[in-house]
């Protein structure tokens, strides 16, 4: 296979750097591309021997230096790995020399397992195993939010620990008036509501993975969690706005729109979003009363976020991304601020 069939991996150079930076590592090696799109590219690699691990690097177009921090991920995966109970891949090698591949990468354990991408890779899962999974996916969710951040020497992950969802709105709304290309008042409007009634921090702040879903997980063969990956977005924040964020990933039968076009939760054996409310409140201790607000706080980022895919459609540019037509996208904007102006409706902000 030449080099050119492989976007993303300059085959010479990296089987060279492989064999010198891993120990046992034997070429010739090959690359399969698992994961892509707007995000950090996964390959799987495996040696000679028929060794497997993991490869990820930037994606090779539309790359955003803070959404696509190689070294930042690395050193969160390295801290989880060396100094906690958190299950992440083992890290083996991390590559800051651009000349071999053209932009960082990292080397680690593959881990093996199921990942719940769709309704049908869940299909096989009975309601037993089901219960297991998102138990565990809780669980693991409280033990990142509750890791000692400085011990584990991850306390200068963010230049600012506190007030979360308050820099949340700040970046979020200088993003939207950075790529304005339409009037959305809903925008602005709830971007006010939100910013005058944030809630109190209950609780130190932790590990806010930003992206935490099944599908960013691995599940082992009792359907535990066995390894959390894409923590690109990861930083130091509020666990309730984390969780809450990846609570409305979590889809159920008769939901009108959804985050994800497929997502695995809508299969009749798993539980129902309040349950898994239910399943934090009590795993984490903390109180969920003003979950309405951050809700409604969550669909508004989503909002803003698929609004800047808007942008850059409109502009002629996909960054790579499988995406709906123009229009759709734009009315998918709309409804994320159509629920999130009744959410904080129903918060009474």
């Amino acid at each position: 296979m030449s080099e050119t069939e492989i976007k993303g991996i300059s085959i010479s150079a990296v089987s060279s750097w492989l064999e010198r930076n891993i120990d046992n590592a034997k070429a010739p090696f090959n690359f399969d591309l698992i994961a892509a799109g707007g995000s950090n590219l996964t390959f799987r690699v495996t040696d000679a021997n028929n060794t497997v691990w993991a490869l990820r690097r930037p994606p090779v177009a539309a790359r955003l230096a803070t959404a696509h921090d190689m070294q930042r991920e690395w050193k969160i995966m390295s801290a989880l790995d060396k100094n906690s109970n958190v299950p992440v891949p083992k890290m083996i090698a991390y590559c800051d020399d651009n000349t071999v591949n053209e932009a960082p990468f990292y080397v680690m354990s593959f881990v093996e397992g199921v990942v719940l991408r769709d309704q049908a890779s869940a299909a096989h899962l009975s309601a037993a195993q089901c219960q297991v999974a998102t138990e565990s996916l809780v669980d693991v969710q409280v033990a990142f939010h509750t890791v000692d951040i400085d011990k584990i020497g991850l306390g200068d992950l963010a230049k600012t620990r506190d007030h979360y969802v308050e820099r949340q709105l700040n970046r979020w709304q200088k993003q939207i008036n950075a790529a304005k290309t339409r009037e959305l008042p809903l925008i602005e409007s709830l971007h006010r509501r939100l910013s005058k009634n944030i809630p109190t921090e209950q609780t130190r702040p932790g590990l806010a993975h930003g992206d935490y879903r099944f599908d960013n997980t691995v599940l082992a063969k009792d359907c535990s969690i066995s390894a959390v990956l894409d923590w690109e977005l990861c930083t130091l924040g509020d666990p309730v706005a984390d969780f809450v964020w990846s609570l409305l990933y979590w889809a159920e039968p008769g939901d009108p729109i959804t985050w994800l076009l497929d997502p695995p939760t809508l299969s009749a054996n798993f539980c129902s979003r309040d349950d898994v409310i239910e399943l934090y409140a009590n795993r984490s201790g903390l109180d969920l009363s003003d979950i309405n607000y951050y809700m409604a706080f969550s669909w508004w980022k989503q909002a803003c976020i698929v609004e800047g895919v808007y942008s850059r459609l409109k502009k002629g540019a996909s960054g790579g991304m499988k995406v709906a037509s123009l229009d759709q996208v734009a009315t998918r904007v709309e409804a994320y601020l159509d629920k999130a102006q009744e959410l904080a409706n129903a918060a009474a902000l």
